[in-house]
């Protein structure tokens, strides 16, 4: 399947959606990432925790997998602040937290150390040891055309191990935490509502906290879409209403 691949690309600019979801498929199965809505594949990874087995240790709960270029690294070190100051408000999504890099468990818990007695913040999520690379290059972590190392990559992932949001930062550019928060909470949202966020959801600029209905799939029911009860519609297409009506 591997070698098939590369002849194939020649042609793929005649193919259609359903040839390209193949071509994802046969390249998830040599190796490539799991993309959004793709399972979260099972691995077991030794971490500042011990060994963990994943998705698994999380059944049941969102996790966000983040990875670091390298441990004693000024960037990183900001970002794991920010990420534990933060990890109260992941605990009420039911949202854990764990990290990764391509340093040895010994780093790690050093790094960490370091950070609780300089900076007075312990780190209590785990950190993904992989010393030997194969865990970021399972998750396309290591871009080899800007470095060696991992980027800060995100992956969000659901209670049901599905992969729900993937980032990737290059390694000069720290993360904002609050995005990957507000993320969790938007996706939390959706799912419960069966709706969607608009840009910078609950801050949107012109419909500020409300969420967007989805549109019409038939004549039928676009006819019925005009502001009315809680919903207000610009158009028949672009509907939208408050959660607390």
């Amino acid at each position: 399947m591997c070698q098939m691949e590369m002849p194939m690309k020649k042609h793929m600019g005649g193919m259609g959606m359903g040839h390209m979801g193949m071509m994802h498929h046969m390249g998830e199965g040599c190796g490539g990432f799991p993309l959004i809505g793709d399972k979260f594949p099972e691995m077991e990874v030794k971490t500042t925790h011990g060994m963990m087995k994943l998705p698994g240790a999380f059944a049941g709960k969102w996790f966000v997998l983040f990875s670091h270029p390298a441990d004693f690294t000024p960037v990183c070190t900001t970002e794991f602040v920010a990420f534990e100051k933060r990890r109260a408000e992941f605990d009420k999504l039911n949202c854990e937290l764990i990290g990764l890099s391509i340093d040895q468990v010994f780093s790690h818990m050093k790094w960490t150390q370091w950070i609780k007695e300089n900076l007075k913040v312990e780190i209590k999520f785990p950190i993904i040891a992989d010393d030997q690379g194969k865990v970021a290059a399972r998750m396309g972590m290591i871009h080899p055309g800007k470095a060696t190392n991992t980027v800060r990559a995100v992956f969000i992932v659901d209670p049901e191990a599905t992969v729900r949001l993937i980032l990737f930062y290059p390694q000069e550019v720290g993360r904002n935490m609050d995005e990957i928060l507000r993320v969790v909470q938007a996706l939390q949202m959706v799912d419960k509502n069966k709706v969607a966020a608009p840009a910078n959801w609950p801050n949107n600029e012109l419909i500020g906290d409300q969420v967007i209905i989805p549109p019409p799939a038939d004549e039928k029911t676009a006819a019925t879409r005009k502001t009315g009860g809680d919903m207000v519609c610009e158009d028949w297409w672009f509907c939208h209403k408050s959660l607390n009506k």
